[in-house]
């Protein structure tokens, strides 16, 4: 699967950024990790393209949505009320499983990723 993230960009605290990903055929879960210099690559946020079923890392529940629209093989990243501890590379993820999955190694196909900075 071929993933195309558009978005990104500077945005001051406490503003809003939407991220869009489309995929070239339709897998089984999208997703978001990001990773910020000298950390892991860390988990989002998922959705079950089959039901919409989502799952959020704890550190942007309540604040991001994750959407997708099964005819368009797309999904959304809404971030809301933006931190600049959300300052990182966004990427976009696939998978054939439907599991709620949260490691990296669990996820087949990646994009090319997104930057995404904050401005304090």
């Amino acid at each position: 699967v071929q993933l195309a993230e558009h978005g990104g960009g500077l945005v001051p605290a406490g503003g809003s950024l939407r991220l869009s990903c489309v995929a070239s055929e339709r897998p089984g879960m999208m997703g978001w990790f990001r990773q910020a210099p000298g950390k892991d690559r860390e988990f989002v946020a998922s959705v079950r393209l089959r039901d919409g079923t989502t799952e959020y890392g704890d550190s942007v529940k309540g604040r991001f949505r994750i959407s997708r629209d099964i005819g368009l093989k797309t999904q959304w990243l809404q971030m809301n009320s933006l931190k600049s501890e959300d300052t990182a590379v966004y990427y976009c993820a696939s998978r054939g499983g439907w599991d709620d999955a949260r490691a990296p190694s669990d996820w087949d196909d990646w994009g090319q990723g997104t930057q995404v900075t904050v401005s304090s």
